[in-house]
């Protein structure tokens, strides 16, 4: 009943949180007489906050028009490439009227960027998507609201999830013979699992593989949300955050974990920090300081629009990555499309060359997780292995604002540009898997310390500036 209640609610706030957009501009037009009044801005602030306090955040758009290429405008068409019925492979095409530029544009790297299923829409990824445009052919998975899923398009696992991800790197190889693979915080883990499919039944795996702040190995430095999952039972999850869709939505009846709860949980994380955020939002209305404010609104747009996950796949997510560590622990076994199920090998993978990405202050996904996937992918060539810690960075300074553009983006435009234009040779194994080996060989090669990698301590301060560099 939570749900129908929550609903009933927000329909009920609804016409006051119109009312109060309005009485905000009624106080703040030149044009009105309202705004005479001596404490007119203070009154129009106030309505203001409480109109983005109370509105319906919807998902919100790209927005991505043009982008530069070396000093060129390009412009860009937002596409749905592939359509399944719980995620649109979405595609950015970017056309330009110069025949020197447009010969760059075709030569770039296709790019997979896998958005992550938790919570929040894959706009979140749009100052990833934006600075990529410029020197790669960029496609992302843009995951659906479960609740706008209907019923008889059946159920969504997380196995479900892997075998997406397999169809559309098997799309972008169908159109460019190869192609790059980026996930973003939760999908590291099922995109993984997917190259590790594929490695082991023969197939093309991507040329690269980047992981950015995401749970390879949640044993690893655990932090408040990888505790809850860990402290609080399936059973717990099942009965106090699984919903059903009301019937004023297409997937009436659908079980979800709702967006509003994730919501919840993402503000009881910093909620003085929240709190400070809009108090400063209205000492910026008080005093008229436009850009600050627009900031404001722009970060919390983003922020505010969440989406309902199904069922399945959420608490699948929970034991078999935060309860079960099947992943690290070799026991995680995946159904196909054709019912069978399949273990997960990640040491099958053996020329997909591999970048993990950390935050120094990320206080979602802990410093080693992501690294961990080094020990697990070990007949990877070291040197096609790279990891980066951001230095100062938190979660989102990873993928988004001035570190992700001045220190990140850089390093991960080099590191597909140098396996783009030199892929790996194909393995010995050609259709089969990787040679067995024993288990101590394996557990030797685990405990290998990850300075024996090539790694990069990255400083937040921004680098000397160079030439752009071509790449789609």
């Amino acid at each position: 009943m939570l749900y129908q209640i929550y609903e009933a609610h927000r329909s009920l706030m609804e016409p006051f949180a119109e009312f109060a957009q309005a009485a905000s501009k009624l106080y703040s037009n030149p044009l009105s007489p309202f705004a005479q009044f001596p404490s007119a801005q203070r009154v129009s602030a106030g309505y203001d906050l409480i109109y983005r306090l109370g509105k319906d955040y919807e998902k919100p758009q790209f927005g991505i028009k043009r982008v530069d290429v070396d000093g060129v405008g390009v412009a860009i068409d937002e596409r749905i490439e592939l359509e399944k019925p719980f995620c649109e492979l979405r595609r950015f095409k970017r056309f330009s009227d110069d025949p020197a530029t447009l010969t760059k544009l075709k030569g770039q790297p296709a790019v997979l960027l896998v958005a992550p299923l938790s919570g929040h829409y894959a706009t979140l990824l749009r100052d990833t998507v934006r600075s990529m445009l410029g020197d790669h052919k960029v496609y992302i998975t843009d995951w659906k609201n479960a609740r706008t899923v209907p019923l008889e398009q059946g159920e969504f696992h997380l196995d479900d999830y892997v075998n997406y991800v397999q169809e559309f790197i098997r799309h972008l190889q169908g159109k460019y013979g190869n192609c790059h693979v980026i996930s973003v915080c939760q999908p590291t883990v099922p995109v993984l699992a997917a190259i590790s499919l594929m490695a082991t039944r023969g197939e093309t795996t991507p040329l690269s593989m980047t992981m950015m702040g995401g749970p390879i190995d949640a044993r690893k430095s655990p932090t408040a949300v990888n505790n809850l999952a860990m402290n609080k039972s399936y059973d717990w999850f099942e009965n106090n955050v699984i919903y059903r869709v009301p019937t004023n939505f297409p997937g009436s009846g659908r079980r979800v974990y709702p967006g509003f709860l994730q919501h919840s949980g993402f503000v009881a994380m910093n909620p003085d920090r929240h709190m400070t955020s809009h108090y400063d939002y209205f000492k910026q209305l008080i005093a008229g300081d436009d850009a600050s404010a627009e900031a404001h609104r722009q970060f919390y747009d983003e922020y505010n629009a969440v989406l309902d996950m199904d069922a399945d796949y959420y608490l699948e997510t929970i034991r078999v990555v935060f309860q079960e560590f099947q992943l690290v622990n070799g026991t995680w076994d995946v159904r196909n499309p054709e019912g069978k199920l399949e273990r997960v090998r990640p040491e099958d993978i053996q020329t997909t060359a591999h970048f993990t990405i950390e935050g120094e202050l990320d206080d979602i996904s802990g410093s080693g997780q992501t690294e961990a996937a080094h020990d697990l992918c070990f007949n990877v060539p070291k040197s096609r292995q790279k990891h980066l810690e951001v230095k100062g960075a938190g979660h989102y300074g990873i993928f988004s604002g001035r570190r992700w553009r001045d220190v990140v983006y850089p390093q991960l435009r080099d590191f597909i540009r140098q396996f783009h234009e030199v892929p790996a040779a194909k393995p010995a194994t050609t259709g089969q898997r990787a040679a067995p080996r024993g288990k101590a060989a394996v557990a030797a090669e685990r405990r290998t310390p990850s300075t024996a990698r090539t790694r990069v301590a990255a400083s937040a301060r921004a680098p000397k500036k160079t030439s752009r560099a071509s790449g789609k």
